[in-house]
């Protein structure tokens, strides 16, 4: 068998590199995958990040082959260094996501093809003389971002590189609307749907006071991507003022948002919560929802401070 060989991304690979990442997306996040068209859309534009994505300058995807299979796949994206980008991203390289098959005895050399595209991803950063080097695992899939626990032998590959987690931990949780809080009178209180900023809202009034919202994006299978995440929405936004906490008004928006899920066809809810704040986290678990991993988002290049590994 020839050793793995570094290349550029060919369109040829396309149905390759779209198993190869529907394989991790599967394992973050049940009943998901993703298209040849949405992998091939995104090596090109991600229209999602409608912030940092007018900010790339160059994008370039590389593949690690051997004997016609592709092993490993990696996206960079080289910032540009004018005064329009923010600072953090400003004059930036980022390892956008960075995929490969775990070793087995179907693919002896997997680990070998995956050191081999690292190295071909930090030279690469090296010719763009960026000032800084990030890394993450945004797979152009709802729910797949930063560095899912589910991955250990990237983060293992991301670490032994010399990239360390910098950012914050979030927790992602998943219910099935079917176990969501069942609807409750709550007398002199009103829900009004309108459109929100992160999707529809439903809004809850009394006394012609807003006491609280909530937001639920039911778009997350982008139809022109072709995403199969037919039946999953998310929690775009949830708050209530301060002087309703301890009131059940969570609980009671959230069961107006699953009305509302159940007429959309939508039979499962994700939310997202910082893994430090433990009080929307309990009021999530007592609502139906469980946890579905934990993310490591925020991954920076510091090369000085490796502990070389014995292999």
């Amino acid at each position: 068998m020839p050793a793995p060989e570094v290349r550029p991304f060919r369109r040829t690979d396309r149905d390759q590199l779209t198993g190869l990442v529907n394989l991790h997306v599967a394992a973050v996040v049940p009943g998901v995958s993703v298209s040849v068209n949405t992998v091939l859309g995104d090596l090109e534009r991600q229209p999602g990040e409608f912030i940092t994505d007018p900010w790339v300058a160059e994008r370039t995807t590389l593949v690690a082959e051997q004997h016609g299979h592709v092993l490993a796949a990696a996206h960079l994206l080289r910032y540009r260094a004018d005064a329009e980008v923010g600072a953090p991203y400003r004059d930036a390289a980022e390892i956008n996501w960075f995929v490969h098959r775990p070793a087995a005895s179907l693919w002896p050399d997997a680990d070998l093809a995956a050191d081999l595209l690292m190295r071909a991803c930090l030279a690469r950063c090296a010719r763009w003389n960026a000032r800084v080097r990030y890394a993450d695992g945004s797979l152009p899939a709802p729910l797949v971002y930063g560095l899912p626990r589910n991955w250990p032998h990237i983060r293992a590959l991301y670490e032994s590189a010399g990239f360390r987690h910098t950012g914050d931990t979030e927790v992602i949780l998943l219910a099935r609307v079917a176990d969501l809080p069942a609807a409750e009178p709550r007398p002199g209180v009103t829900a009004e749907r309108t459109l929100g900023e992160c999707g529809t809202r439903f809004t809850a009034r009394a006394a012609g006071r807003t006491l609280g919202h909530i937001e639920i994006d039911t778009a997350l299978a982008r139809p022109e991507r072709h995403a199969r995440a037919a039946g999953l929405a998310d929690i775009g936004n949830l708050h209530v003022d301060p002087a309703q906490h301890g009131t059940g008004l969570e609980r009671w928006l959230l069961a107006r948002a699953a009305e509302w899920l159940r007429l959309c066809g939508v039979d499962r809810l994700a939310a997202y919560e910082s893994a430090a704040d433990s009080a929307p986290l309990a009021l999530l678990a007592g609502a139906g929802f469980r946890e579905l991993t934990r993310t490591d988002r925020g991954w920076e290049h510091r090369p000085e401070r490796v502990q070389r590994p014995g292999r």
